[in-house]
């Protein structure tokens, strides 16, 4: 998947920890109806350098951007 596809996220952990990568969209999607849904699976992330399983359950929150800001010109 093109980087540009890829959205970042910083999921945080109960205990303090947190993971920031960039995920597919379709990934992002899933790990937010999970947590809205409050259910006890594993969602699968396809990051920009492999896979993720997340255990919902021991997730306290996850912060999505929109789309990073650049610097410079694009076409």
């Amino acid at each position: 998947m093109p980087d540009a596809d890829m959205i970042l996220v910083h999921i945080g952990f109960r205990g303090g920890e947190v993971l920031a990568a960039r995920v597919s969209p379709a990934g992002a999607d899933a790990l937010e109806t999970a947590l809205r849904a409050r259910t006890d699976e594993v969602v699968e992330l396809d990051a920009e350098d492999g896979s993720l399983l997340v255990a919902v359950s021991n997730v306290s929150y996850v912060k999505r951007y929109a789309r990073e800001g650049r610097v410079g010109f694009t076409s």
